[in-house]
């Protein structure tokens, strides 16, 4: 069982098992969440309280994001929105907040979302921790 905490990761491990031909099933647990919507991970030890409670803006910002492509919004401009809002909210650098074709992590947009399921995935720091979440569209 793999997590989906490390979207990525887990996808790299489905891919290897199939190409390598390994018979072995690949089973994906949803990400356990606080209860503000932070993913729970060893690296929130390393957050402040003051920088925890900004953390909480994390999976916010995914979740409007993700909505928003949802209702037929953008792509790029979803992703602008969220990057803006964890600027707002107190993150430094952001690596990267994108949205992604599920299935194999390749790049999707500019536009709307068309009859594929996304995944948006960030990678942002909050003081000296980098954050890693990601969500279903």
């Amino acid at each position: 069982m793999f997590g989906e905490k490390d979207y990525q990761q887990l996808q790299v491990i489905k891919r290897l098992v199939r190409d390598l031909d390994i018979p072995v099933e690949i089973i994906a647990a949803p990400t356990a969440r606080a209860d503000d919507g932070l993913a729970l991970s060893s690296r929130n030890a390393y957050l402040s309280s003051q920088e925890r409670a900004i953390a909480a803006a994390l999976p916010r910002a995914l979740r409007e994001a993700a909505a928003a492509v949802a209702a037929g919004g953008r792509i790029d401009e979803a992703e602008a929105a969220g990057k803006a809002a964890l600027t707002a909210a107190g993150f430094g650098q952001i690596d990267y907040l994108d949205i992604r074709e599920a299935s194999d992590l390749s790049k999707l947009g500019p536009g709307p979302i068309a009859g594929t399921a996304g995944r948006i995935l960030v990678a942002a720091w909050l003081g000296k921790t980098r954050l890693i979440d990601n969500m279903a569209v």
